[in-house]
């Protein structure tokens, strides 16, 4: 397909992005060329946006930005056999090479060459995108599109959360962003015994309860660690998922955690952190798991079965609908914390 279509980019290193008509991109011969109807801002979004020290040291301007979309497959590359014209599609942002000794061995989704979409190469906060066939699951159509563009970070939700066992255990959930929050409900249908939900936010905390957490706790009023130990009978909690990143709320989650307990890590902190080993690693015998994504394409399949069962329900955590253009509107919402996920619409 030839023609002209709108797109967000990053035109130059510094704060915001803007609107630009750009040529719509052309097919590899295993590529896809998908129409969007939905996408969904993340935190990395909002970190490329806002130009902090990460995305300035990544990003090489001008790139088209984003990762997380639903849309409907309409042209294909001649090798292309996983889908079709008319094909309901997300995209997985990991673009990965397939030979590395991580993809050959079944880790994808820690590529040596990893790339991802709107990071390494140019996004999908466009009117149409193109993604390899590998980097596109067709959705079941009883999803809605809203639903089907977040499914890239919630598939980091299921993987964190289900990177251990969780029926009949304790679970603390710290971060209550669309992430920390797609994690609740998952935990819930896992058989999670009790769900245990932190933020800054009073917004997010509300939705965490609506979602299903057990407690909400606000640290900047409340002793989380004392609260949790206490509710958990002077234990701890048998499993920590890590989303904030923040330094504080990491050292919260090491000692809230039992020994002989499983902390997950998906958070990013802006840089280096000191880490109490003694007491919060090796004298607890805790095990300490890095989450980068998803399970190629493992986690996929357990997120749809979740879904399409009925098993959990991750519409809640869409709390606005902005057009296409609003997109500074839906940055905006989320640097002050008022929001689950922010969907534009082209």
């Amino acid at each position: 397909m030839q023609g002209r279509m709108k797109a967000i980019v990053k035109a130059r290193p510094g704060p915001g992005a803007e609107i630009q008509m750009v040529d719509i991109p052309r097919l590899g011969p295993n590529d896809v060329l998908v129409k969007v109807q939905a996408m969904s801002l993340c935190g990395t979004d909002k970190h490329i946006y806002e130009w902090n020290p990460w995305a300035a040291s990544r990003i090489h301007t001008p790139r088209i930005i984003g990762h997380e979309m639903s849309g409907v497959v309409v042209e294909i590359g001649d090798e292309v056999t996983a889908v079709k014209p008319g094909d309901l599609v997300s995209s997985e942002s990991h673009i990965t090479c397939g030979h590395c000794f991580q993809c050959r061995n079944n880790q994808g989704h820690i590529c040596a060459n990893l790339l991802i979409l709107g990071v390494d190469t140019d996004g999908i906060f466009a009117e149409y995108a193109v993604l390899p066939q590998r980097n596109c699951w067709k959705n079941d159509p009883r999803l809605s599109p809203e639903i089907t563009c977040m499914q890239d970070a919630m598939g980091n939700a299921v993987y964190t959360a289900l990177s251990g066992e969780i029926v009949g255990n304790t679970v603390a959930v710290i971060g209550c962003g669309a992430i920390g929050l797609g994690a609740i409900p998952v935990c819930k249908a896992s058989g999670a015994k009790a769900v245990f939900a932190t933020d800054v936010s009073a917004y997010r905390l509300e939705l965490a309860s609506r979602l299903g957490a057990d407690m909400v706790l606000n640290p900047k009023t409340t002793d989380v660690v004392r609260t949790i130990v206490e509710a958990t009978g002077g234990i701890g909690v048998d499993v920590v998922l890590e989303m904030s990143g923040h330094p504080s709320a990491i050292a919260q989650g090491f000692q809230m955690l039992r020994k002989g307990g499983r902390i997950s890590l998906l958070g990013l902190p802006d840089g280096p952190m000191e880490v109490d080993l003694n007491n919060w690693i090796i004298f607890k015998g805790a095990t300490v798991l890095g989450i980068n994504g998803r399970e190629l394409y493992r986690t996929w399949d357990k997120m749809a079965a979740l879904q399409v069962a009925g098993l959990v329900d991750f519409s809640p955590i869409v709390t606005h609908r902005l057009p296409f253009e609003d997109f500074a509107k839906g940055f905006a919402l989320m640097h002050e914390g008022q929001c689950g996920k922010v969907v534009l619409i082209p």
